[in-house]
């Protein structure tokens, strides 16, 4: 209940209705027709992903994250669905969806056997008709049964939750500067061996459960990426 409360209000601040501060508890409370505990939780999740302020004895600010000029990127927006980590409205051209298995590599990755089978996306990702991302995903068959079509082509994540209630409780994610191999050069119509910013994330669901690993190459021109950190002295 409270992740879909949160998601609601990450919907409210993306669409504008939330601009400045949160609405009170009791506030929010009405609105939903939940419990304070409820509420709460929903708030802290929203907090979470960096997305609010909270000011003692003022309440909760809306965090403006936006730098003029700049496309922003919230890597700490994981957990809610409809709060991923790119901009909305993806559009996507998938050039690889199979069943593969592990090789050497992946096997270490996911800490499974050599030759588990793996769901393998690779899609071309574009914002307002621009090329955004090259991203290759793997998911572990062993979780995840079934992806469709449909998904592959709009939001994994989201139907991964809608349809096995699988989200991501924690990740890993690494940022470096790589150098195009032949592959993904040819993929993206660019020069062999050019260096572009890549995000390599391994998503753990429940019990610390590892589903997913995607290396994701960045390729929208002025790129922001933003991190929440949170103080827990001051907690």
């Amino acid at each position: 209940m409270y992740r879909d409360i949160a998601a609601s209000i990450v919907k409210a601040i993306r669409d504008g209705i939330f601009v400045t501060k949160l609405p009170t508890e009791a506030q929010l409370m009405d609105r939903y027709n939940v419990s304070r505990n409820t509420i709460r939780k929903a708030i802290d999740l929203v907090y979470q992903q960096g997305l609010l302020r909270r000011v003692q004895g003022s309440g909760y600010f809306i965090s403006k994250i936006e730098l003029r000029h700049k496309t922003v990127v919230n890597l700490s927006a994981r957990s809610i669905q409809g709060g991923e980590n790119q901009p909305h409205n993806l559009e996507s051209k998938v050039v690889t969806f199979d069943t593969i298995k592990s090789d050497t590599a992946l096997a270490k990755q996911f800490g499974i056997p050599v030759e588990e089978e793996l769901y393998r996306v690779i899609r071309l990702r574009y914002w307002h008709h621009q090329l955004y991302s090259l991203e290759t995903s793997y998911y572990l068959k062993s979780v995840v049964r079934f992806i469709s079509v449909e998904a592959v082509n709009s939001s994994i994540f989201s139907f991964l939750e809608e349809v096995y209630g699988i989200r991501v409780a924690n990740s890993d994610d690494y940022l470096s500067l790589t150098n195009l191999n032949e592959e993904e050069a040819s993929l993206m119509q660019a020069d062999h061996g050019k260096t572009y910013l890549t995000l390599d994330s391994s998503n753990y669901y429940k019990n610390n459960g590892l589903f997913n690993f995607s290396h994701t190459v960045f390729a929208y021109p002025d790129l922001a990426l933003y991190f929440h950190t949170t103080n827990l002295a001051n907690n």
